[in-house]
């Protein structure tokens, strides 16, 4: 399995500097405005990267000077480097981010390093500077082997957030029967993925669907079929166990969506995970019963992809082991630090770990 072994963050909003080593399964504690947000929303704005749609996440974030962190009289870049464990070796990706006129950021500079097993010395590719927009999908896309793995890697970093659930919700609405290649960061194409594997791989289908069942009661199964108006549509109906009464996604429960998504992502066939899934409050609008299996789940997937969430849960964060929990304050700059398991051995005698969490034992507690 490729693997993020770790980030390094320089400058961006809340993050003034800091270094995470990762492993499989790493769940983010801390109260709101700690800065755990700030860190997906980095994946983000990589993510849009990837897509040469940095510009549009700057302007859309309310330019630069809200992306730097106290803005560009106090910081005036943002850097970064992420490194990847391959089969072959070590892949790096580094950038420099520069605030620039009209209140954007533009590359100071952009580079790419394998570091083959069982040797020391990088094969360096520079990418330059100056540029607007990412250089790295431009020599991917001329065949440059470097240039293509970490390409790959970096597009296999998604952030999923199953927030919108309101009665304009992509997930509520037809999507296009034909958009089913992965999961949609929002869901919107839940009904069309559903479909495709009842289709293809009914064993993946089902196994969501039990998973459903056990977290949405009286759910009996989904009710997919193209459109009869337009066979290109297809919406998330569904029906209630000893009824025929067909429901729509507009009678499904905010908490109930949200484990649909949840479940169809984290059981979805192995070729089709990503190699990082980056989760923002997983646990939001579920049952407390539900929290144990949705934990479940995530560990579950994480032995064959790697899963990054943040929680502000106590009683979500019960259900991880303390070597998996990195907890975020705020004093001044977000500090990210990764618990100890054998300090908290004897505390861990008398409380549980969400316990010790809401106590402020561990540090990055919903208490000042």
């Amino acid at each position: 399995m490729n693997k993020l072994k770790w980030i390094r963050i320089k400058g961006y909003r809340s993050i003034k500097s800091t270094e995470l080593e990762l492993g499989s399964l790493n769940i983010f504690i801390g109260p709101n405005g700690a800065g755990k947000s700030n860190l997906v929303s980095f994946f983000k704005m990589l993510t849009k990267m990837m897509a040469l749609q940095l510009q549009e996440y700057i302007g859309t974030t309310g330019q630069a000077q809200s992306l730097l962190h106290f803005g560009s009289k106090i910081t005036p870049q943002i850097e970064s480097e992420l490194a990847f464990a391959t089969d072959k070796g070590t892949d790096y990706y580094k950038m420099r981010l520069f605030h620039a006129a009209r209140d954007t950021l533009v590359f100071a500079d952009e580079a790419i390093e394998f570091v083959p097993t069982g040797q020391t010395k990088p094969r360096t590719i520079s990418l330059g500077a100056g540029h607007n927009e990412t250089r790295i999908r431009e020599e991917a896309t001329k065949g440059e082997p470097i240039a293509r793995v970490i390409y790959y890697l970096l597009t296999q970093c998604r952030v999923y957030h199953f927030h919108d659930t309101s009665s304009t919700a992509r997930m509520r609405g037809y999507s296009y029967i034909n958009d089913n290649r992965w999961l949609m960061p929002d869901a919107g194409n839940l009904a069309a993925m559903l479909f495709a594997y009842r289709e293809k791989t009914n064993v993946v289908y089902q196994r969501i669907v039990s998973a459903v069942r056990t977290l949405v009661a009286g759910f009996d199964d989904f009710c997919l079929e193209p459109n009869r108006l337009n066979k290109n549509e297809i919406m998330l109906n569904w029906r209630r166990r000893g009824s025929d009464y067909l429901f729509g996604p507009h009678q499904i429960s905010d908490g109930s969506l949200r484990a649909m998504a949840i479940c169809t992502l984290l059981l979805q066939p192995d070729d089709d995970l990503p190699n990082v899934i980056i989760l923002d409050e997983p646990e939001l609008g579920l049952h407390p019963y539900a929290l144990e299996m949705i934990a479940r789940l995530m560990r579950a997937a994480s032995e064959k992809t790697q899963i990054i969430a943040a929680t502000q849960s106590q009683n979500f964060l019960n259900f991880f082991d303390p070597a998996e929990i990195i907890t975020v304050v705020h004093n001044g700059a977000s500090d990210f630090r990764r618990l100890e398991p054998d300090k908290l051995a004897d505390w861990l005698e008398d409380y549980s770990i969400g316990e010790l969490w809401q106590r402020n034992v561990l540090g990055g507690g919903p208490l000042p």
